[in-house]
């Protein structure tokens, strides 16, 4: 299974903050945006990670990330020209994914919730030996301003629509995707949208009509974020705040996870953060993986 982060678009709702960084590497509380979809990835036991950016933003996103390797990952970079829709994502990283599956995760999203790891494994692993794909739908608010599932009670898909003017559910489909090796070809086939994009939701729609497309619900006691607009990305680092604070923790701290996951030793993670002093992320790692 690879992974892939799409971190590219100008970030306009965001202005004028994102006139000279990249949306995805402004901070959410305590860490850079992008931690938080590449902890998921993480958790999920994939450790080939492309990063999909403008090529504007890219220096920025190697000088923090670099290579991966302090993190006991592997990460590559690509760039996208121009805003052409999600499911460029593909076309654009079919080398990088070649034969196996790919889980894609949007840059400005955010999800925290128990036995999230579990989940993720499993799915991976399940469209890994059986094919077919699997999307995540969360409850909303406000559900004619997403992509919206319809599904019956025994949880099989009927449909998928594009921010419908009467929702038939207020399940949005989040920004996290599971793929088979197919996506590739499907991506490759479709159409540009009205709007002149490759849309994410054409692609589910394929694997929809073929009954290959599967659906996880992540319900009460779960949080996704979307940190697209000013008060959202507020919001976000609010609840992050609040969570650390109560809970004696750090969400999406990439050195922790990759000591849990076993991608890296106590003695490597030491080295790598030998030379951050009196930084509260950093005494966190360390009296974290001492312990």
């Amino acid at each position: 299974m690879k992974g892939i982060i799409l971190a590219g678009g100008s970030g306009t709702r965001l202005y004028p903050t994102t006139m000279v960084t990249s949306k995805q590497l402004l901070p959410v509380y305590d860490k850079p945006m992008i931690y938080y979809p590449l902890s998921v990835l993480m958790l999920a036991e994939i450790k080939d990670i492309l990063i999909i950016t403008t090529e504007k933003d890219m220096p920025d996103f190697k000088k923090l990330l670099g290579d991966g390797a302090r993190f006991g990952i592997h990460l590559s970079y690509k760039t996208q020209k121009e805003p052409n829709g999600l499911a460029e994502a593909f076309i654009i990283g079919k080398d990088f994914i070649g034969n196996d599956c790919a889980t894609l995760i949007l840059g400005d999203n955010i999800f925290f919730g128990p036995r999230f790891s579990g989940t993720l494994k499993y799915l991976t692993r399940k469209i890994e030996n059986e094919g077919g794909a699997c999307i995540f739908a969360y409850p909303v608010k406000h559900p004619e301003r997403f992509g919206i599932v319809e599904f019956d009670e025994h949880n099989n898909i009927l449909s998928l629509e594009e921010k419908p003017q009467k929702p038939k559910s207020n399940y949005a489909v989040t920004g996290l995707y599971i793929y088979d090796n197919k996506v590739i070809e499907y991506a490759k086939n479709l159409k540009p949208s009205a709007r002149g994009e490759l849309e994410i939701t054409d692609i589910n729609r394929i694997y929809l009509y073929n009954h290959t497309l599967r659906m996880e619900k992540l319900g009460r006691g779960f949080s996704w974020l979307d940190t697209g607009t000013p008060s959202s990305l507020l919001q976000a680092g609010q609840y992050i705040q609040t969570i650390e604070e109560n809970q004696g923790i750090k969400m999406a701290c990439l050195e922790e996870v990759a000591f849990r996951m076993g991608f890296m030793s106590k003695n490597k993670i030491l080295k790598n953060i030998k030379g951050f002093k009196n930084n509260e992320y950093f005494d966190y790692v360390r009296k974290l993986v001492r312990q």
